[in-house]
């Protein structure tokens, strides 16, 4: 295998605008249409498809199909992990005098990572879960403790329900924003559902951001545990 050759693939596949576009609005996890896809790339739907087409042979984007639609997502966690370290090195590399991350308050605060909870509430349950004992860090990374998995039982999740395939349990997931880790794995994905499912997070249309509810401000700071910090302040 041509290591480089695959890598200067992957770089001028990625290095397109509209491709770009495209794989950032997918960073929201949810499954787009070429016709909505073309609509955020500001490009016609045959371009789009071309465009798709490439992403999806070089296994960036997958395709499912459901009866006559197609729809497309990201392949994987780890093209979102590319992806999110590449946005926080762009913001870098601009000008170190300008703040890091997105602008967006709402993006700031919360927004989805593929399909785990990012930003300053993803980062405040992360250390949150590593201040408590709930994770350890080890040589094969992050670990649920017997303390963790008691919390997230008391919560109603059961751990020993996570998915079990390849998949990685706990992972840590440097954030663009604020250049410390928030929790990815199955256990950041299983979390992000719960807190939707409790309505303490809204989707933003159209948008990676999440809102957080005036209850689920609530519920968050004493999920996350409080510890001295400060939460976040909530955005409507």
């Amino acid at each position: 295998m041509d290591t480089a050759a695959s890598l200067n693939r992957i770089a001028a596949l990625i290095g397109e605008r509209a491709r770009i576009d495209i794989l950032m609005a997918l960073m929201a996890g949810r499954a787009l249409t070429a016709t909505e896809l073309a609509d955020v790339a500001g490009i016609a739907r045959p371009t789009a498809s071309e465009h798709l087409s490439a992403l999806v042979d070089a296994r960036l984007v997958c395709l499912e199909k459901q009866g006559r639609h197609r729809y497309f997502r990201l392949a994987d966690e780890d093209v979102a992990r590319v992806l999110e370290g590449l946005m926080g090195v762009a913001y870098r590399t601009v000008d170190p005098r300008v703040p890091t991350g997105p602008c967006d308050p709402g993006l700031r605060q919360a927004r989805v990572c593929y399909d785990h909870l990012a930003g300053e509430w993803g980062v405040r349950i992360h250390d949150s879960f590593m201040r408590r004992g709930f994770l350890s860090a080890g040589e094969s990374g992050l670990q649920l403790t017997a303390a963790g998995a008691g919390f997230l039982h008391d919560a109603g999740i059961d751990p020993g329900a996570l998915p079990g395939s390849r998949r990685v349990m706990c992972r840590s997931c440097l954030d663009w924003s604020e250049r410390r880790h928030h929790l990815a794995g199955a256990l950041g994905a299983v979390l992000l559902t719960r807190f939707l499912e409790q309505g303490w997070l809204r989707r933003a249309r159209n948008s990676r951001a999440l809102g957080v509810t005036p209850r689920g401000h609530r519920e968050l700071v004493r999920f996350a545990g409080s510890g001295g910090l400060a939460p976040p302040a909530r955005v409507d």
